[in-house]
């Protein structure tokens, strides 16, 4: 696509894609890198933390690769399902070290 064939919804998409799509990822990533370094032994606060650091770089990353990318179609439903597959596996996850600990 050329600079002459951009529209309006064209980028609005894009950047609705790129915020909303990078923070569903974003969101799973954190979710599931929490629970699987906690369940690894680290500190909560530690997992925490260090999860929401590799969060911001994987945001730009996605952020980037919205716009990088040449099918739309494709990088949302990377996104949003593999930002709601890593969130389901960050709830299995947590429901295993929580029925570990009762």
């Amino acid at each position: 696509m050329t600079s002459a064939t951009l529209t309006y919804r064209h980028i609005a998409s894009r950047t609705a894609v790129a915020i909303l799509g990078g923070y569903a990822f974003t969101w799973g990533i954190i979710a599931l890198g929490i629970a699987l370094m906690y369940s690894a032994g680290m500190a909560f606060h530690d997992a925490e933390h260090l999860s929401y650091i590799i969060g911001l770089l994987v945001f730009l990353v996605a952020f980037l690769v919205a716009f990088a990318a040449q099918g739309l179609g494709r990088v949302a439903l990377v996104l949003v399902g593999g930002g709601a597959a890593m969130t389901a596996a960050a709830w299995w996850v947590q429901s295993l070290i929580i029925g570990a600990g009762a």
